[in-house]
């Protein structure tokens, strides 16, 4: 923000020197970034951080100088004298959009003389860079970097009907703007349209066909308030980065706007002559009023270290715009000014007193009590996870929330709905938000594969955004996995992870098909009976799509369900002081039956007296089993925690083991 001496010096009584004001306000927070002379002003440039909106024009400067130093601030009377014809039968107004421009307001001046502005305006526009276009325009700009409210002039002998329209573009809609460069308008935009056509872009720039010239006469001034989000979208989406949109991107005081139009309308009368119409059209919602902020004198010493006596807290609230409403020995209450949006709560106004009473009168060795805080079960599981996979040798990766169509497209195993589509998007093609961390994971693993890395083992911990068709898009967080290994290998890493997370939870498995994997080689992993992820080994297909030379595996497993199955606290559990007997057995069965299915059985038989039961390896040959047929080698290790288990009760624990599988599998056992 470019600030002119010589302007402040209009609102606020300025005998310090320069560089005193720069390093008080920038100890106020306004860092200072540079001053210049232009001719016989002194122009200081400040940084205006984003909360800071009321600081993006001369009179919030002035404002802080005016606290610091406990001066008077003198603002403009911005009183024009208004005519007899009321602006009613001049113009007409109607807001089609409220959500997107919640109040507009017009004021008429007649018969102005549009001509270059006087010296010391354009002087002032001059020294802080804005070029002079002619009175009417130059008034507009000197009222936005007076009071940083955006104004538009319109001749109103331009405007059809001599309406104003506020309403979003119509299909295939375009506007010349005062730049005179064409642009696309879509229906997210706020437009300002008179009776036919768009005569600008609301909150961004006027339209080049409605301009203030040199034959124009009457004019119709705009003041309005424009959504911050619709302002920002439409400056992005345009690439049209105005002064205007800079402001309204970082919201306005709503009570600021009559002020604003008031005050261009007296410069008009003083500057271009005319006759003001008598009136304002104002459309929309009035201005709310604030709700007021209590802030408790303990507080201070609390978060600051240090007393502030509360007869000082209070001067400095007061000095700031706030207006006081009650006051005990332990609070005061006040309503915050309305050109300061960024205070709503009791810290804001304790970082406001710290500011003005001086950050350099903190001690360093101030004493700041500490309160303690704990990590919630959610990060204890996220903890664990992370521990978990980093010990199985898994790197963690970050990648982006947006993804290309073709990689959105190659998997999305969560919802069938098309993907949410950004209006801005962040990379060039990535358009799209994921649906999963599979696609993105993939492409990490090619690039690695690109710079000949040697291990790619790599895991994502983040949310992919899935549509609905009965409500808004759910954020589902997502545990992402990759691996050069093959199918066992990771299906042993997830185990492990669910084993970690809670010894009693049972991961099993259903079948599942999908173009991303080889075919009999990916399950639809469950845990406690809801879907818990998805898990297989790419195609050779899909490894092309992506350009993978290697073999890969991968899983996506929903972090929600993890985290709700998690058991943080562990129970105890004796160690067992009687002896464990092992009993491998060796079963042939069809293709079909799934390791999940025998391990059921094996569980339901041996019951509390299986302490463990270990997969050992499957064999399978065409000649020798049949074609459909594999045979399993798994043991058992049984105890009996109350008694000594004998050989013989372990042997018949075997044997029924190889009754009930035969029956209910069609299992045989192999000997030898």
């Amino acid at each position: 923000m470019l600030v002119s001496w010589s302007w402040l010096s209009d609102y606020v009584r300025l005998d310090m020197p320069v560089e005193e004001v720069e390093r008080r306000l920038m100890m106020a927070g306004l860092n200072h970034e540079s001053t210049a002379r232009a001719g016989d002003d002194v122009v200081i440039d400040f940084e205006v951080t984003s909360n800071r909106a009321d600081c993006l024009g001369h009179l919030g400067i002035a404002r802080e100088i005016a606290t610091l130093w406990g001066r008077e601030i003198c603002l403009p009377k911005a009183d024009p004298c208004p005519g007899s014809h009321p602006v009613a039968v001049l113009a007409r107004v109607t807001v089609e959009c409220p959500d997107l421009c919640p109040r507009y307001t017009a004021r008429v001046v007649r018969g102005v003389r549009v001509g270059p502005s006087p010296a010391w305006l354009a002087a002032r526009l001059q020294a802080v860079g804005v070029a002079t276009i002619n009175n009417i325009v130059d008034i507009t700009n000197y009222v936005l970097l007076e009071c940083g409210q955006p104004l538009h002039a319109f001749d109103l002998g331009r405007l059809r009907g001599g309406a104003i329209v506020v309403r979003r573009p119509r299909a295939g809609e375009q506007l010349e703007a005062i730049d005179h460069r064409v642009y696309e308008l879509n229906e997210a935009m706020c437009i300002i349209a008179d009776a036919e056509r768009p005569v600008g872009i609301g909150g961004v720039m006027g339209g080049a066909e409605t301009e203030v010239s040199a034959a124009t006469t009457d004019v119709l001034l705009e003041a309005a308030q424009f959504d911050p989000l619709a302002i920002r979208g439409a400056a992005r989406a345009l690439n049209l980065h105005s002064p205007s949109s800079y402001r309204f991107e970082r919201g306005l005081d709503p009570h600021g706007v009559d002020w604003a139009s008031r005050r261009a309308c007296e410069l008009i009368l003083e500057l271009a002559g005319g006759e003001l119409a008598a009136g304002v059209l104002d459309v929309g919602t009035p201005p709310v009023a604030r709700e007021p902020i209590v802030l408790r004198f303990a507080q201070l010493k609390r978060i600051l270290g240090i007393e502030v006596p509360a007869d000082e807290v209070e001067q400095i609230l007061v000095a700031l715009g706030h207006r006081r409403r009650e006051r005990t020995g332990e609070r005061i209450e006040v309503t915050p000014p309305t050109w300061r949006r960024d205070l709503t709560r009791e810290i804001d106004l304790i970082e406001e007193v710290a500011r003005i009473h001086g950050y350099e009168q903190i001690p360093e060795d101030a004493l700041v009590p500490m309160a303690r805080s704990a990590r919630t079960p959610a990060d204890r599981v996220l903890g664990e996870v992370r521990a978990t996979l980093t010990a199985a040798g898994f790197d963690e990766a970050l990648t982006l929330s947006v993804v290309e169509e073709p990689v959105s497209e190659a998997f999305s195993p969560w919802s069938d709905l098309p993907a949410l589509r950004t209006q801005m998007p962040i990379l060039r093609r990535a358009t799209l938000l994921r649906r999963s961390l599979v696609p993105s994971l993939l492409a990490v693993r090619r690039t690695n594969e690109a710079l000949s890395n040697p291990t790619i083992e790599l895991f994502e911990i983040a949310s992919a955004y899935l549509p609905s068709s009965e409500g808004p898009p759910r954020e589902e967080r997502l545990v992402g996995l990759t691996t050069g290994g093959d199918f066992l290998a990771l299906k042993g890493v997830v185990e492990e992870l669910v084993a970690r997370l809670n010894p009693a939870a049972r991961v099993t498995v259903g079948d599942y098909r999908h173009a991303l994997f080889a075919p009999g080689r990916a399950v639809q992993l469950h845990l406690d009976g809801e879907t818990l992820g998805y898990l297989g080994e790419v195609s050779v297909e899909a490894r092309k799509a992506f350009d993978l030379r290697g073999a890969t595996t991968v899983a996506e497993l929903r972090f929600g369900l993890l985290a709700a199955a998690a058991q943080l606290i562990r129970p105890f559990v004796p160690l067992a002081d009687k002896p464990a007997i092992q009993r491998d057995i060796n079963l042939e069965l069809a293709e079909s039956v799934r390791w999940a299915q025998l391990a059921a059985v094996v569980e339901e038989v041996c019951g509390p007296k299986l302490e463990a039961l270990d997969y050992l390896e499957t064999y399978r040959d065409r000649q020798r089993l049949g074609a459909d047929r594999k045979s399993l080698v798994f043991r058992l290790t049984l105890r009996d925690p109350q008694a000594t288990l004998t050989g013989a009760e372990a042997d018949a624990l075997r044997d029924r083991v190889v009754a009930v599988c035969a029956d209910r599998l069609g299992a045989k056992l192999r000997l030898g």
